[in-house]
């Protein structure tokens, strides 16, 4: 009996362990569950800054891997990306900076015919941000993007222009960080 229950122990752990992917010190799950649809981890990475400053975790979560940024900006598909804060750096004024930062080169400065949703998404980012608060930025076929904070809903935005210039904020051709943009993307 004892051997039978040290066994099923042991798969339990092996297959937690299996469904989770570390990404510097955090954990994310390999599969996320939105608009009643599993996303697979797509690839993630470490958001950092003057090369040392790790400010957040991120991964990419899509409903079939790919590495096609293009495609993913793209898509309608429901698709996730989750934000781990790591660092006390990242507060709400900071983040709406870069928000702002990240529009405009998702955009190519052009920002005009999405400005009332990125005000309203910023708005998103006003309350404390805090070391290990998890931020989910979705796009849900249907529905438009929904923003969650540690899993309750703060918004929907709907709108292809606004959900490509979102995506392209981390996968654009002038990504917030190439090496999370990579890590994301898998490669």
């Amino acid at each position: 009996m004892k051997k039978v229950i040290f066994l099923l122990v042991a798969m339990v752990s092996v297959n937690m362990a299996m469904a989770q992917t570390q990404v510097g010190e955090v954990t994310l799950p390999n599969t996320l569950n939105f608009n009643e649809q599993e996303l697979l981890l797509n690839g993630a990475g470490i958001r950092k800054k003057a090369v040392v400053l790790k400010l957040y975790s991120g991964g990419l979560y899509l409903s079939k891997k790919s590495n096609d940024a293009k495609a993913i900006i793209g898509s309608d598909d429901t698709m996730a990306i989750r934000l781990v804060i790591t660092s006390s750096f990242v507060s709400s004024n900071a983040m709406s900076d870069a928000v702002e930062d990240g529009f405009k080169a998702s955009t190519d400065e052009n920002t005009g015919p999405i400005v009332d949703d990125i005000k309203k998404f910023k708005s998103f980012f006003s309350a404390e941000i805090l070391e290990g608060d998890v931020f989910d930025i979705t796009n849900q076929n249907g529905k438009g993007v929904v923003v969650y904070k540690n899993e309750k809903e703060l918004g929907t935005i709907a709108g292809a222009a606004f959900k490509k210039a979102l995506f392209g904020i981390w996968l654009g051709d002038d990504p917030a960080d190439n090496k999370l943009k990579k890590g994301m993307l898998g490669k």
